[in-house]
């Protein structure tokens, strides 16, 4: 096992590598002078210190020296977790992406335990109950979870628990200037996420579901659990004990590849809803065209991707002996 994870880690490590070539090549080839933005453009300063504020950047940032140079000079920076500036709020950027950060975390772990607290069970009993009236309503509302975009599902409960029923919020993450106890500035908080998490938990629960359903759908259909019936055991026994450990492999991939998106946000629902999210920063980073942020989150998104994957194969190792044979 401890060589089969070994040889998992060097592939992450390579493949980081590799990445973040891509990377920095699309960071050199984006259009745009990176020493003027660095400076914030220049507006209202003097040409004269504009030229030497201008001619410092350019030195700093390394773009007097060769191509591979730079390039070492910008890996040595992300791996002291130096992202440079950014141009649009000028200050570094781990100032500007840690606080958006905490809430895109809140949102997310939220959404999946309530999304893996529903679509466990519920794809379990639809595999169960194959072909019967409950299935078939569960097939029906997952197609339309699973088929519609995000954005529909923000405008249809905006539309109808905002401007319909005011039960909550339009966007935003907490009420400008309110104060009160822990306990009110919670529920404030709670009532600004609220529809955010809705439409994430709604949107996820087509997919997860259907991908618990055919996983159990696959291990009813063994021999082992024609097997196990024909000795008389009890059918909760043959269904959890049996069957649900023996598809917990396709399960813990869908739930390792969601950890990756813990810290990644959505950016349709945070773009939407205004949440304060890494997703909306983003997003508005690209808009303005603040490539240190923007890659600097995409870097991240990576290395999350990367971690994840890690994670299911040490997930993979816990869960089916035969990893460790193969290794």
């Amino acid at each position: 096992m401890a060589k089969y994870l070994l040889k998992r880690l060097i592939y992450m490590i390579f493949v980081l590598i590799f990445v973040s070539i891509i990377l920095f090549s699309i960071y050199t080839l984006t259009p745009g002078d990176r020493a003027l933005l660095y400076i914030g453009g220049g507006e209202g300063i003097h040409p004269d210190a504009l030229i030497r504020m201008y001619e410092q950047a350019y030195i700093e940032l390394g773009l007097d020296r060769h191509i591979v140079v730079q390039y070492f000079m910008w890996m040595k920076n992300i791996v002291t977790l130096d992202f440079g500036r950014s141009s649009s709020y000028q200050t570094n950027v781990l100032n500007v992406i840690i606080p958006p950060m905490k809430n895109t975390v809140m949102l997310n772990i939220t959404a999946l335990v309530i999304v893996f607290l529903i679509t466990i069970p519920l794809g379990i009993v639809s595999a169960v109950r194959k072909g019967r009236i409950l299935d078939n309503v569960v097939q029906v509302v997952t197609i339309l979870g699973f088929s519609l975009p995000q954005f529909i599902f923000c405008l249809l409960f905006i539309s109808f628990f905002s401007v319909r029923l005011g039960w909550f919020p339009v966007s935003g993450t907490f009420t400008v200037g309110f104060e009160g106890t822990p306990f009110e500035m919670f529920r404030d908080r709670m009532r600004f996420m609220a529809l955010p998490l809705s439409v994430f938990v709604f949107s996820s629960l087509g997919a997860y579901t259907r991908y618990v359903r055919a996983a159990m759908i696959e291990a009813l259909r063994m021999d082992y659990i024609r097997t196990a019936r024909a000795k008389g055991l009890r059918e909760k026994v043959v269904i959890y004990s049996h069957a649900f450990r023996n598809s917990l492999i396709p399960i813990v991939t869908i739930v390792a590849a969601a950890l990756g998106t813990i810290f990644g946000g959505s950016l349709v629902i945070e773009t939407v809803f205004s949440w304060g999210g890494v997703g909306k920063y983003m997003f508005d980073a690209l808009m303005q065209r603040d490539f240190n942020i923007s890659f600097a989150v995409t870097l991240f998104y990576v290395l999350l991707t990367l971690c994840a994957n890690f994670i299911m194969d040490i997930s993979y190792s816990l869960v089916d002996p035969r990893v460790k044979t193969i290794s």
